[in-house]
């Protein structure tokens, strides 16, 4: 798979260890204010790029089953727990990494106090079936637009080398229905608490389509709070009420840990 680049916020006395979790064709070094924002309530905050993506190894945008970077997750949340001793730890997983933090959750329930979940993929999204109908699939990039309704995020993103700007590969986008499935299917799995953050004017990640995602989970046994954001597109931390967000956010985090 390759080495994997870690990227760790220490501060002094910590309360408990976040672990930050970013989404597709993106890199943690997007989340230096989410770390910030957790750092000065208390956590200590870890975070790494998922194989294929930003500075870890591997070939770009490519995962041929999305269990393995839940294994990569783990250890990097068994590196923070033996960097920091008896805290507890809390989850904020982003878009795809929101899909891999909820199986995360499913794997290693009693590893978490708590997860949140921004724009998460989880149910049957249209858009994957749309790819995996097509001969090929085009090389059609993610529009920077749908990201916030602040310019310069979109603008940032399309700028930045590290972010992947090519198509979907089909072996991923298999793996990823092939993932959401097994998320479904372990539904009552799911027993650490859940915060689920989302934009309503989503339309990268529909919350439609993670609102079914979401009541499977419930129906499973889950507990999952909300908080749906009138106006927001896909990346709310990066949103014009980025704070309002990440007020939301911290008071989940320190209540569950």
């Amino acid at each position: 798979m390759g080495d994997l680049h870690i990227r760790t916020w220490d501060r002094d006395d910590p309360k408990r260890i976040v672990v930050l979790v970013h989404g597709y064709g993106e890199h943690i070094g997007r989340y230096e204010h989410v770390a910030a924002a957790l750092g000065d309530r208390g956590a200590v905050v870890w975070g790494h790029d998922h194989v294929g993506h930003g500075h870890s190894e591997g070939e770009r945008v490519l995962v041929t089953d999305f269990e393995l970077l839940v294994d990569d997750l783990h250890g990097v949340v068994t590196a923070a727990r033996k960097a920091n001793p008896g805290l507890p730890v809390v989850m904020v997983a982003h878009s795809m990494g929101g899909m891999i933090g909820t199986r995360y959750a499913q794997r290693h329930a009693d590893e978490l106090a708590g997860l949140v979940i921004s724009g998460p993929i989880l149910g049957e999204p249209a858009l994957l079936g749309q790819l995996l109908a097509m001969d090929e699939i085009p090389d059609i990039p993610i529009d920077p637009a749908v990201l916030s309704r602040d310019e310069s995020v979109g603008q940032a993103y399309a700028n930045d080398p590290l972010v992947w700007h090519g198509p979907f590969k089909r072996p991923t986008v298999e793996a990823n229905a092939a993932f959401l499935r097994a998320i479904a299917q372990d539904a009552s799995s799911l027993t650490v608490p859940v915060l689920w953050q989302h934009g309503a004017d989503d339309e990268l990640v529909l919350e439609a389509e993670t609102r079914a995602g979401i009541e499977t989970l419930r129906a499973g046994g889950a507990s999952i709070e909300e908080k749906i954001y009138p106006g927001a597109r896909h990346e709310i931390f990066n949103e014009t009420n980025r704070d309002e967000v990440l007020a939301d956010t911290c008071a989940f985090v320190e209540r569950v840990s």
